[in-house]
């Protein structure tokens, strides 16, 4: 079995060129920016990857890509998300099979109102366990119409081995994770929390050993998590605190389209460009963002410089 991964493991963005046709060159640039804030892994085709908008052979390419230009200098994470657990489960086979360390998966939902029992969802994560060998994070996020409780999470994790990890992002997170803690214990040792590490430090006093977040600030957030850690609670604190104005703006103000907007800034990437119907960031919106990051002297923007 891999040990057990911990750190920070930012989520990375699709790149598409303006035409909003792929750019797997930036997303190799992405992938060597990435390794170079020295992240503990890195997650592709999530929701803040706008995994909806992709095509199964755009994922594939997203996939070869970035596996490819990682070329172990850093495990990858892939999200697997799909209502069908026979999708989910070809898409988890695929993604080991080019070389994947572990994938995501939120829980099978459709739209708001289709959820899924919880002796359903054990179904589910079983199927997709049964087609591959890779370690499974389960996905807790508001977005899905189906709920994950600790009780329904911790029977995932003791009666299927892969599941080994979850990211939770849910409101009071830190609650949830320490409930995770006392009734998982060893079964469910991978507990991330999400929302760009909004609510990090106390996630990281409730149990948390990591976050996944954007491309944003990984390397402070990567820093925050090893401080703490390693018992410099006040300096993780106070390396979080700084950084904190921008991680809310990006969280409440932003969305997705943040971490695309500081890689453009930054020379990481040519274009910013989110699929429709998604919009970009309003122009008063970007300045804002851009002081902010420039402010917290976000590597981002002078990494390609």
């Amino acid at each position: 079995m891999s040990a057990i991964l911990t750190g920070i493991i930012p989520v990375a963005p699709t790149i598409f060129h303006d035409d909003e046709s792929l750019d797997l060159d930036g997303q190799r640039r992405v992938v060597d920016f990435l390794v170079d804030s020295k992240v503990d892994a890195l997650c592709i085709l999530a929701n803040y990857s706008e995994q909806f908008s992709l095509e199964d052979d755009e994922r594939r390419r997203v996939i070869d890509a970035t596996l490819e230009q990682a070329a172990g200098r850093v495990p990858v994470m892939v999200t697997t998300s799909h209502y069908s657990a026979r999708v989910a489960a070809r898409r988890t086979r695929e993604a080991a099979e080019a070389g994947a360390r572990l994938a995501m998966l939120m829980p099978p939902f459709f739209g708001a109102t289709m959820s899924v029992g919880e002796d359903l969802v054990l179904d589910y994560f079983a199927t997709v366990a049964e087609q591959s060998a890779i370690d499974i994070m389960v996905q807790d996020a508001p977005l899905s119409t189906t709920p994950l409780s600790v009780a329904l999470l911790a029977r995932l994790a003791t009666e299927i081995p892969q599941v080994k990890y979850v990211k939770v992002e849910v409101p009071r997170a830190a609650a949830k994770i320490r409930a995770l803690r006392t009734i998982a214990g060893a079964d469910l040792p991978g507990v991330f929390d999400g929302e760009e590490g909004v609510t990090l430090i106390p996630d990281l006093h409730a149990g948390a050993i990591g976050t996944m977040a954007s491309c944003t600030i990984p390397d402070v957030l990567g820093e925050v998590v090893r401080r703490f850690g390693s018992g410099d609670i006040d300096g993780a604190t106070r390396a979080w605190n700084a950084v904190l104005p921008l991680i809310h703006f990006e969280n409440r103000q932003c969305g997705l389209q943040a971490a695309k907007a500081l890689l453009k800034e930054g020379g990481v990437i040519a274009s910013d460009r989110v699929r429709a119907p998604l919009a970009p960031l309003p122009a008063s919106t970007r300045a804002e963002l851009l002081a902010l990051a420039d402010r917290a002297r976000a590597s981002v923007l002078g990494w390609a410089r």
